[in-house]
């Protein structure tokens, strides 16, 4: 599923991450960034240890929630990863949306500003972080709109999902949010 927003494409699709040749990959990292399971795993195993000792050198102090920080991409087939914290659900009293929409902020702002004209992102937080996938897509792609809408790039946003629920989740979440926008979809 695509749509258009002005001369930029924001896409989804079901598979792994670290399969993208993009510019950047987003990675589920935890605060410590010491890598991980699901996708955080996946990212760390595929970029070899240097991703992990490059983030050590570079945050040793990690990363906050809400927030993100970008390294090489190592042994993948991007140039960057950018890594982004968010929030673990606590049935979504203590900030949990803000802090994810501030997390999925600050990778767009980072590729930006890395001159990343693609980037693939997870479902951030929908792992073991408990977010509700069908809330979490909602902000996912709302901030990927309003980004790009205000922005004009990354020319591609793409959200790589795993399974067919969360694909589905995103799914409606954006043909909801594009046409609010007054997007059309594509499938």
């Amino acid at each position: 599923m695509r749509i258009t927003i002005g001369n930029t494409a924001l896409e989804l699709t079901q598979g792994d991450i670290t399969q993208q040749n993009l510019d950047c990959l987003v990675n589920a990292a935890n605060s410590r960034l010491a890598g991980g399971g699901g996708v955080d795993g996946a990212i760390h195993r595929a970029a070899g240890p240097a991703l992990m000792a490059e983030t050590e050198r570079l945050f040793p102090e990690g990363c906050p929630t809400g927030r993100a920080v970008i390294t090489s991409a190592a042994n993948l087939g991007a140039k960057y990863v950018i890594h982004a914290v968010g929030p673990i659900w606590n049935g979504g009293l203590r900030g949990e949306p803000e802090q994810l929409a501030s997390a999925y902020q600050s990778c767009f702002l980072l590729a930006k500003e890395n001159f990343c004209n693609s980037i693939a992102l997870p479902a951030l937080s929908t792992g073991a972080y408990g977010y509700p996938m069908d809330q979490a897509a909602r902000v996912a792609i709302g901030e990927a709109i309003a980004f790009l809408s205000e922005h004009s790039t990354p020319q591609l946003v793409r959200f790589v999902l795993f399974g067919e629920g969360a694909y589905g989740a995103f799914s409606a979440a954006l043909e909801r949010l594009a046409a609010d926008e007054g997007e059309s979809a594509d499938y």
